[in-house]
């Protein structure tokens, strides 16, 4: 082999020094069980030792990604991995290939909900389905629920933070509504971004005013 073939390849060390920045959590064990459960398949020195190469590295990143910022559930992700080609990988926080398109089995599985918890949250319209499926958003809520549920919220409980949303969206629209009107090219555009900005703007200043009636809650 000559040293540039050589040098085409990484040991799991390599692979973590250059991951582990963007993900601080992952470890050689994380990536053997990755590795056990069918999601990478690293070639091997005749030696037995693993050995990446940088699609490896990209293949493993959109696991990570796709873990941390959607939730997705392995099974889910290993579903994705084997029905794109390799090229068309993206890091989960960029902007996907798809939209995540998940079964009603998938989400309970993901959010790790009941049957029972999952028609609530839709009977509240708390979560919804586009056709048979359920998006991210839809993962993201159930698993939220989940975890609220552990201090006794109640899908009727989260009706208020539903009601807030919708007040908060019918401000975006009705900011938005005069660059909708607008026949100029790439109007449409502007107000998508625009409404986009604006939501991020408006979750930051909700996230800073619950933070700080907390600290006064609590007397800190």
């Amino acid at each position: 082999m000559s040293a540039n073939a050589a040098r085409a390849y990484m040991t799991i060390g390599d692979v973590l020094a250059s991951l582990q920045g963007e993900f601080p959590d992952i470890t050689h064990s994380k990536i053997r069980f990755l590795e056990a459960e069918g999601l990478i398949e690293p070639e091997r020195t005749p030696s037995g030792y693993r050995k990446f190469t940088s699609a490896d590295v990209e293949r493993l990143r959109y696991i990570l990604a796709a873990q941390r910022d959607r939730y997705l559930p392995l099974r889910v992700i290993k579903e994705q991995l084997d029905s794109r080609p390799p090229r068309t990988l993206v890091a989960a926080d960029s902007q996907p290939a798809a939209e995540v398109a998940l079964t009603r089995r998938q989400l309970l599985d993901g959010a790790g909900i009941t049957e029972a918890q999952l028609e609530e949250l839709e009977a509240y319209g708390l979560v919804r389905r586009t056709g048979p499926h359920y998006d991210s958003d839809a993962l993201t809520v159930a698993r939220t629920a989940v975890r609220l549920a552990g201090y006794g919220f109640e899908a009727r409980h989260l009706r208020v933070v539903k009601a807030a949303a919708e007040r908060e969206l019918a401000l975006i629209e009705q900011t938005i509504a005069p660059l909708l009107k607008r026949r100029a090219p790439g109007a449409h555009e502007a107000a998508g971004k625009a409404a986009r900005e604006l939501g991020g703007l408006t979750l930051t200043l909700h996230t800073a005013l619950v933070s700080a009636a907390l600290k006064d809650s609590l007397g800190g």
